[in-house]
């Protein structure tokens, strides 16, 4: 009996201290040496990695991303968007083909594994379609630091999706996941998912990468140029300096992001510029008549930094660099690769905003994107819509920055194919739906975070996520965490709504009954999403008057918000299908009444939330 007791006990403890387990996170440095064949567009690499265990785990084996092997027929990623048929991912489709299907076989992408050893010694590995993983023969011990080598060369695939060569802009090489990379190992295990199209997860590493390339070429990537003298592009009085083989050597170092992504080409004019307390921005582009609006790029990109860092948090690295690269946009440590035409400076902005703002909400917020898609694509787009909102004042102004997403989110609902949030980024099985989940859904997250608990409280909450979690990997839990804590409101309800269902917001003003003194309304909840209400009326004379109907969900209500003021009247339990309100207002005071007169609430149904008064 005694020995139960303490096996019960010891348990007891063990599990507590798992729960007490400190936040720790995995750090690794990357030294490599490229040498490039552009005409065949082949390389060979060498890397050494010094990766720490800052686990309290002991690592008997590691992993590590291979993630040119996905473009090649019948590999995963081929499976999955043929498997998909018109409801997958149009870039990666024609006709609802999968343009993996037909990749010849010369271009196929390829990383061949030469040999990696550990501390020098050989290591055995096998690879699983685009995961390598490796056996080690000396155990990684907590608070450890250990060393790899490896040699290996690789094809750049045909131009699929994101990396490759000879874009549809006719850029030669975009390098991006190009290099053997090694997964994050967190309080979840290893983060090793193969790679079917979407999003990415690393550990913050430094990086010392040396490029023999044709000296012809000009390299756009996502770090600090050490030698701009020696190379063609960044400075107009450099002298090139080459190899025998009349190649030129770029070298680069980076420190403290998640990835090194470069793009190389012939035709590549470099534009840089430095914004007011940083960063130093570069315009890596070709520059012909499809490109001429990235001249008119330089004020509104200072302006996009100077927005973002006042109002979601300092920029943490010296540069930055938007590269014309890739099948559209995406986010890189430094750098993004986007598209170069544009048809006008606003689409262009468009695209620099969302894909620089992953910059806070992928690469200094650095969250499994694999994992919560929406809790980085979603804060991504909330940041752009705030940020084009004021370098691009509609003429009509609308009351906030997310009418149209609420627009676009209400008319998507209507087609009933709406998924999950919480689902895992390339378990998804519509690309709409995918897109609405995770962009759509997570950025109105934010919008409707902002009607519970106040504009004013979400921007705290905001800068307090920003720089609690700058440079370290959080998760929705940390985020809710500082949202409670700012807010002194219990929001865990809406979180679960909003996130792990597909549950919709529909109130509606069911009847209004005009009396000498005052008016009755009574609104109803049609929907299966309980929130606050903001009621408002408008009067004759233009005066609005607002009334905060809480959910006691919250326990505590708003105190102020952005929108304007409020009275705050008793709140409506969200078991009770209907509630009504008493105002001091007769039918000839007043000429609008009204649900959420600034259009935050993500009502799917507002033709029953305003009533005209005649």
């Amino acid at each position: 009996m005694k020995k139960s007791i303490a096996i019960i006990f010891a348990f007891i403890i063990s599990q507590f201290q798992a729960q007490q387990t400190p936040y720790y996170q995995q750090a690794a440095k990357y030294k490599m040496d490229i040498d490039v064949n552009a005409e065949k567009f082949t390389y060979q690499g060498n890397q050494t990695l010094e990766y720490t265990n800052n686990s309290p785990d002991e690592l008997n084996v590691v992993y590590f991303h291979l993630y040119w092997n996905a473009f090649k027929p019948n590999s995963m990623m081929d499976q999955r968007v043929g498997g998909q048929g018109k409801n997958g991912d149009s870039r990666l489709q024609k006709d609802g083909i999968s343009r993996l299907a037909s990749i010849p076989k010369d271009q196929e992408g390829a990383q061949n594994i030469h040999w990696i050893k550990q501390n020098g010694k050989d290591l055995k590995f096998e690879i699983q379609e685009t995961i390598m993983k490796v056996y080690l023969n000396q155990p990684i011990k907590p608070n450890s630091t250990t060393s790899f080598t490896m040699e290996w060369d690789a094809v750049i695939p045909q131009q699929i999706r994101r990396s490759g060569r000879n874009n549809k802009e006719g850029v030669d090489m975009t390098m991006t996941q190009w290099y053997p990379k090694i997964s994050e190992y967190d309080y979840d295990g290893w983060a090793t998912f193969d790679y079917i199209g979407r999003e990415f997860h690393a550990p913050f590493s430094d990086f010392d990468v040396t490029i023999k390339i044709d000296k012809d070429y000009v390299i756009g990537a996502g770090g600090i140029l050490a030698n701009p003298t020696e190379v063609k592009g960044y400075d107009a009085n450099a002298k090139i300096k080459t190899e025998k083989n009349k190649k030129a050597i770029w070298k680069w170092t980076a420190k403290n992001i998640l990835d090194f992504a470069w793009s190389a080409d012939r035709d590549y004019v470099v534009k840089g510029f430095d914004v007011p307390n940083g960063p130093k921005v570069y315009l890596v582009y070709q520059k012909n008549d499809k490109t001429k609006v990235w001249e008119e790029a330089q004020p509104y990109v200072t302006q996009y930094f100077q927005i973002m860092n006042s109002h979601f948090g300092k920029y943490a690295y010296p540069t930055y660099a938007f590269i014309q690269g890739g099948d559209g946009g995406m986010e890189y440590g430094m750098c993004t690769m986007i598209l170069g035409e544009a048809k006008d400076i606003e689409g262009l902005m468009g695209l620099m905003a969302h894909e620089g703002s992953h910059s806070w909400y992928q690469q200094m917020l650095a969250t499994n994107e694999s994992v919560r898609p929406w809790l980085d694509e979603g804060f991504t787009s909330y940041a752009e819509s705030y940020v084009m909102y004021q370098l691009f004042p509609p003429q009509n102004k609308f009351p906030n920055p997310f009418v149209k997403t609420l627009d676009g989110y209400r008319n998507f609902i209507k087609k009933g194919i709406e998924e999950p949030a919480v689902w895992l980024g390339d378990h998804h099985d519509n690309g709409t739906s995918y897109t609405y989940s995770t962009y759509v859904k997570g950025e109105l997250y934010l919008v409707e975070l902002g009607y519970i608990v106040g504009e004013e409280n979400l921007a705290e909450i905001m800068k307090q996520y920003f720089n609690t979690w700058s440079l370290k990997h959080p998760t929705d839990r940390d985020f809710l965490h500082i949202a409670q804590k700012v807010s002194g409101m219990d929001l865990k309800w809406f979180h679960h709504y909003w996130i792990n269902t597909t549950k919709t917001i529909d109130y509606g003003i069911k009847d209004v009954k005009y009396d000498a003194k005052s008016t009755t309304v009574t609104l109803i909840n049609n929907g299966q999403v309980p929130m606050p209400i903001d009621f408002s009326i408008m009067t004759k004379d233009k005066k609005i008057v607002t009334y905060q109907i809480p959910t006691n969900l919250t326990h505590t209500w708003k105190k102020k918000d952005a929108y304007g003021d409020f009275t705050t009247v008793n709140y409506w339990p969200w078991t009770q299908k209907e509630y009504t309100l008493t105002i001091p207002y007769t039918k000839s005071q007043l000429e609008v009444l009204g649900i959420d007169f600034s259009q935050r609430l993500a009502d799917i149904n507002m033709e029953n939330n305003f009533i005209e008064v005649k």
